[in-house]
């Protein structure tokens, strides 16, 4: 979960050998069948952080023995992974810049996919050479089946700053963290209508909006875990209502946001009783949660950042999301020495999307049996786990052009 905290573990020189057979393969849980009486659109997403080479350290992952955690050998096996579950869209976090650009990239594109990437903050102030070292945000999509309208970086320090009101909260705690999102408006293509139901012509041409985000990590600042996320919310509600032609420009027509098809995917490091989880899936979170850590966002948070309610005492967006995943299917997905637990998340909009079947954990009883002490491993290159679900959407707009125009409402 944490990258900077150091993890010194006894390693058992038997490790290095790695004598412990292959995992079984991981269940596909189906959830529900397609609708075959009307046209809907079903494609895969998968979420994946695929942890960057500059974490995986044998301060950080002791248990671990070195030539597993060298890129070279991880890379190989992500790749495979995601080859493996071929989804239409799939979205990644922890990608080096130089590894999204030589390596991803030119390798995805082979399979027909495009994507977009954006590194964390920090990069501006870096030089080129260090900057190809810098993890950020990644999302792939099938051009089959979808075109990229526009796409949209969300700095998280930059809102802050932009947003601090005087809050010595916000600029001290907030603002210090360079966390990203990355948002792409997509829209479909006629093969992503492949349920055997043609739609009209005019429905062809669907808005989805996806985003990836990797929240900060640390246990101790979950109110910078909360304020990014709603942040977060509150971009992507402009991003909504700003979408006009190829462009996100204010000030044109606006589209209602509970109308707009969302996938959201991530490394969220927050727990399902989190404010964080707790405001994605509820659409509000009162303004005194105890994540907020009776700190001095209130103010800054109603200005610029979240709808408010005085009658409620609560902050508010327009969204209705629920999760692909729970501890009920999922107990972790992220899985190493001092942390085990479910971070990772794939969020769609409840009205108008229905999962037919989402990617089951690797068994646990396999762990136990070889004493697996925590990932990466010799067959999971990764300390999370790569999340994969299949969606059915709706049609929600009527009368669509292939611009990607979303209409007033």
């Amino acid at each position: 979960m944490s990258k900077e905290m150091l993890v010194l573990v006894m390693v058992n020189p038997l490790q290095d050998e790695f004598t412990a057979p292959l995992p079984p393969m991981r269940p596909w849980i189906p959830l529900g069948h397609p609708d075959r009486n009307r046209p809907t659109c079903i494609f895969t997403v998968m979420c994946y952080n695929v942890l960057c080479d500059k974490y995986a350290t044998r301060q950080m992952y002791g248990y671990c023995p070195s030539w597993v955690l060298k890129w070279e050998y991880r890379r190989k096996s992500i790749l495979e992974e995601i080859r493996h579950y071929s989804a239409d869209i799939i979205s990644l976090q922890e990608v080096e810049t130089e590894q999204f650009y030589n390596y991803f990239l030119p390798e995805l594109k082979r399979d027909g996919y495009d994507g977009i990437f954006s590194p964390k903050s920090r990069a501006k102030t870096m030089a080129e050479s260090d900057r190809r070292y810098v993890d950020g945000c990644a999302i792939f999509y099938r051009t089959a089946k979808f075109s990229l309208v526009y796409d949209h970086l969300i700095e998280f320090n930059q809102l802050a700053l932009a947003n601090a009101e005087g809050s010595d909260d916000m600029l001290n705690r907030v603002m210090t963290k360079d966390n990203i999102g990355l948002a792409a408006l997509l829209e479909t293509k006629e093969a992503a209508w492949s349920n055997g139901i043609r739609p009209d012509p005019s429905q062809i041409h669907q808005p989805l909006l996806v985003c990836t985000a990797h929240i900060h990590w640390d246990p101790q600042y979950c109110d910078v875990k909360l304020v990014q996320t709603m942040m977060l919310m509150n971009e992507l509600k402009q991003l909504t209502q700003d979408a006009v032609g190829h462009s996100f420009r204010p000030g044109h027509n606006k589209a209602d946001p509970t109308h707009t098809q969302l996938l959201l995917c991530g490394d969220f490091n927050s727990l399902l009783d989190s404010g964080v989880i707790e405001f994605l899936n509820s659409s509000r979170i009162s303004a005194n949660h105890p994540d907020f850590k009776e700190l001095g966002y209130k103010a800054c948070l109603q200005k610029g950042i979240a709808n408010f309610s005085d009658k409620t005492n609560e902050f508010t967006h327009p969204f209705r999301l629920s999760t692909a995943y729970t501890t009920d299917v999922m107990p972790y997905s992220n899985y190493t020495y001092d942390f085990k637990g479910l971070i990772d998340y794939i969020f769609y909009s409840k009205n108008t999307m229905v999962p037919l079947g989402l990617l089951g954990p690797v068994d646990a009883e396999w762990f136990r049996e070889n004493k697996v002490l925590g990932c990466p491993h010799r067959d999971i290159p990764s300390d999370h786990f790569s999340l994969l679900v299949e969606l059915e959407m709706s049609p929600t707009y009527s009368g669509l052009g292939s611009n990607g125009f979303i209409p007033r409402r």
